[in-house]
This record gives structure tokens, C-alpha cells and sequence, in this order.
């Protein structure tokens, strides 16, 4: 949806030590994108993105952030991909910000998965709203998670938010990681550090944790929404290395 934007290091490493303890001069590259899995029997959304006509937000100098220049709006790329929003029978939110989960009003046949206090928050109603209880207990090393789909989990990550989420979908030998906002860019992976972004710092500092504990155990293709190492890691099928 957005390309060619910037974070700097402060914004994306500072969550622990502080903005203070990074450089504002080291820049990250930034993007917005979603994701579609499609099993051949189900089409499911990992997140939405903005509600239509959702104007891009102005370059400043100087800031941490810029999303980047406006590709398209959720809709229209979704149409461009071949899809109609009738099609869709479930979606998986990772978190309640509006970059993830503004366009659900546009899926009139999709099951909505979302972690309960992010439900919440966005004070969703109706029986398509599924409130997660991640009934199915344990995925590898993460307390609580459920099945959605044949080798697809849904899995409890609090932190950025209180209700937050990952996505996890086994494909052959590989895990492809749907993990909304743990990190904003690959290199915060890498470097084991928080972003400044989050409800709760222990929870999401547990969090991480984890996800840096199975991205080291098992191949995963790590999918980041905020920078496009997020879609090039797909188009690849790029293990993240630690």
C-alpha cells in the first residue's frame, strides 16, 4: 500500500535503552503491506490495512517515520491480486491499529480472529467476530495459540498491543512468520531490540524473545509489515538468520 519510506533507529530500537541511546543519522527503509494466504479451499487475510481512500501521510525531514509514497489502497490491490472481498472467509489481525484492522467492514463472509482485548478495544460485535481463546494450547515454544486452518496458527503475543497476535504458516519445510508489529524492520530482529511502539514492555520483551527463540530453531521466512523486507522475504523465500 505505501513504498519508498524511512524510520530511523531511535524509532526502531529504542523501546528498552531509550531514543537517546541510538543514532537519528542510521536509517531503516519502511513500506506498508498485508498479506493474503490462499489454501486452494480458503482465501485469508493476515491483517487489512487503512480503509479506503486513506490519504498518505506528509514526508517531514527530520522525522522518525515515513510510511512511504501511496502504491494503492487495500482494496485496490486486493482487486489487482484477483480477489473479491466476497471470496474471503477468514481474517487473522495481528493487532487493533489502524494500519492492520480499519478495512474488516469490507468482508462480508470472513470470520474476523483477533485477541480479545484488541476486540475490545475496537469494540467489535456480531457473530463473525471470533474473540481468540487459543484453545489449542501450545505451538512450540509459545504458550498459547490455535488452529485457524490446516497448518496455519494464530498465536497470542502480547506486547505492542494487549491483545496482540502472530500468524504462523507451515509450508513444506519452511514457517513463514506473520508478525505484524514485534518488530518494524528486520535489522531491530536482528539486533534483539524493542521499538518505542507498545502497551506493555515486559509483555512485549517476552515476546520477542520467543520469536527470536523459534526464528533460531526452525527455517522461518520472517514477514514484516512496515519494511520491504517484509515482501521481499517472500518473494524469496528468505530464511531470516539471527
Amino acid at each position: 500500500m505505501f513504498d519508498g519510506g524511512f524510520m530511523n533507529q531511535p524509532f526502531a530500537f529504542g523501546g528498552e535503552e531509550g531514543k537517546d541511546a541510538f543514532d537519528d543519522q542510521i536509517i531503516y527503509r519502511s513500506s506498508l503491506q498485508n498479506f493474503l494466504i490462499d489454501t486452494g479451499e480458503e482465501v485469508i487475510l493476515v491483517d487489512t490495512g487503512f480503509q479506503n481512500d486513506y490519504p498518505a501521510p506528509a514526508k517531514k525531514l527530520g522525522a522518525p517515520l515515513y510510511m512511504g509514497e501511496k502504491v494503492a489502497d487495500y482494496m485496490d490491490s486486493l482487486a489487482a491480486m484477483g480477489y473479491k472481498p466476497e471470496q474471503v472467509t477468514k481474517i487473522l489481525v495481528t493487532h487493533k491499529h489502524p494500519d492492520h484492522a480499519a478495512a474488516l467492514q469490507y468482508f462480508p463472509n470472513a470470520k474476523i480472529y483477533i485477541g480479545p482485548e484488541d476486540a475490545d478495544a475496537l469494540k467489535l460485535e456480531g457473530e463473525n467476530i471470533v474473540r481468540c481463546a487459543y484453545q489449542d494450547g501450545a505451538y512450540y515454544n509459545f504458550p498459547k495459540a490455535e488452529k485457524v486452518a490446516e497448518g496455519i496458527y494464530f498465536i497470542e503475543a502480547k506486547g505492542h498491543t494487549k491483545g496482540n497476535s502472530i500468524v504462523i504458516a507451515e509450508v513444506g519445510d519452511l514457517f513463514y512468520m506473520f508478525h505484524g508489529d514485534v518488530t518494524y524492520c528486520d535489522a531491530a530482529l536482528k539486533a534483539n531490540k524493542l521499538s518505542i511502539v507498545f502497551e506493555d514492555k515486559e509483555a512485549a520483551r517476552e515476546t520477542l524473545n520467543r520469536v527470536r527463540e523459534f526464528v533460531g530453531a526452525h527455517p522461518t521466512v520472517y514477514l514484516s509489515t512496515h519494511c520491504p523486507e517484509g515482501y521481499e522475504n517472500l518473494e524469496m523465500k528468505r530464511v531470516m538468520k539471527l
